[in-house]
């Protein structure tokens, strides 16, 4: 098993502008990512209940501490309007030094 990285990008997406943001309110809001960038629209394909679906989305990307990602899991299920939400999570092997300290104090919640 591979060791456990200090951070994680997470994604999902979202069916419309206002829930993606209303998911990325609340993870920041709860200290539970550093930032989400909400991007699209994009156009999603996938098969669903036997058939095939093509459909306009939300893609969040969620950049947060790994300790924090079982909370911010709960919260996406929480928020989320869709049955079975896309959740995908993505180690980080490093990155910008700066950029990860900041990551990190911000998903930090005993401030």
């Amino acid at each position: 098993m591979a060791a456990e990285t200090e951070f994680t990008v997470v994604l999902t997406t979202a069916g419309s502008p206002g829930e993606a943001g209303e998911i990325a309110r609340g993870l920041v809001g709860n200290r539970l990512a550093a930032c989400v960038n909400i991007v699209g629209p994009v156009t999603s394909v996938f098969r669903w209940d036997g058939e095939i679906r093509e459909e306009e989305e939300r893609l969040l990307v969620i950049k947060t501490c790994t300790g924090q990602v079982a909370a911010l899991r709960r919260m996406v299920l929480e928020l989320h309007s869709y049955d079975c939400p896309e959740i995908v999570e993505i180690p980080v092997s490093g990155g910008h030094e700066p950029y990860l300290a900041w990551l990190r104090q911000e998903t930090t919640t005993n401030l």
